[in-house]
């Protein structure tokens, strides 16, 4: 299940990708799979291991060009083990509402994206969240750990972002049909995945997302706007330069490799 949409990422082959708060790897495999160089960050080591181990499986499987590459990191969002000007495109998917220094985080993601570059970056939108935040304290901060600290408008994430220093442009919703699973979830407890209502509704979703059946597919696009989970906000990096990939290509036309 993708909620960035790659076509307005800009990712071509070659990108170098950090993936952060890249969990089990949805993103990242994604990048990997269409050629980009990748690393997926996170916070919690335990996610790492099988996303590494997956990277390896799908290069073997030829899921993956054999001339990309990909690795796992783990730590601090607001403290990158990155140099300035590391990646082409960023990925933060679901994270920003977990941290609390969210400005801190988005300062460092800003440093490490090559000018010219851009950065996909989606949060819960307000709507849907909000009625989480009303039907149960256990989903979000204090009660739940790590759980989510704020709640964004898009307006909101896209001055955070431009404070930090990035250029906010377009915008999309998706996973309309997740905002109810996840209102059953906060009625019925948010760690108690055995009602009932809760395991059929999970079963549609799933079902949904490996068969992609055009009636789903179409209810969803026509609720994104309003009831769509996610709000992505696409941000690119002011002024630019070619890729190093790019620089390299125009060296070898320039001296006639």
């Amino acid at each position: 299940m993708l909620t960035v949409d790659y076509a307005r990422l800009g990712l071509r082959p070659g990108d170098r990708v950090l993936d952060l708060g890249a969990g089990a790897g949805r993103h990242s495999f994604e990048c990997f799979r269409r050629g980009a160089n990748v690393v997926a960050f996170d916070y919690g080591f335990d996610e790492l291991p099988p996303v590494r181990d997956l990277f390896w499986a799908m290069q073997d499987a030829g899921g993956a060009p054999q001339e990309s590459w990909a690795a796992c990191a783990n730590g601090d969002a607001c403290r990158l083990p990155f140099a300035d000007d590391s990646f082409d495109r960023v990925i933060c998917s679901e994270v920003f509402e977990h941290i609390p220094d969210d400005t801190g985080a988005m300062a460092e993601l800003t440093r490490v994206l090559r000018p010219g570059g851009v950065l996909a970056a989606t949060v819960p939108a307000w709507l849907p969240e909000k009625v989480c935040w009303a039907l149960s304290a256990e989903y979000h901060a204090p009660l739940a750990t790590g759980g989510h600290v704020r709640i964004y408008t898009e307006g909101l994430l896209r001055h955070r972002l431009s404070d930090a220093g990035l250029v906010p442009e377009g915008s999309h919703r998706a996973h309309a049909l997740h905002s109810p699973y996840w209102w059953l979830r906060c009625v019925f407890g948010p760690t108690n995945d055995q009602n009932p209502l809760v395991q059929a509704y999970h079963k549609l979703l799933v079902w949904d997302i490996a068969k992609a059946p055009a009636l789903t597919r179409t209810t969803e696009r026509l609720l994104n706007p309003v009831l769509g989970k996610s709000i992505v906000v696409y941000a690119r990096k002011p002024g630019g330069r070619p890729s190093s990939r790019a620089t390299e290509e125009q060296s070898a036309e320039v001296v006639g490799v």
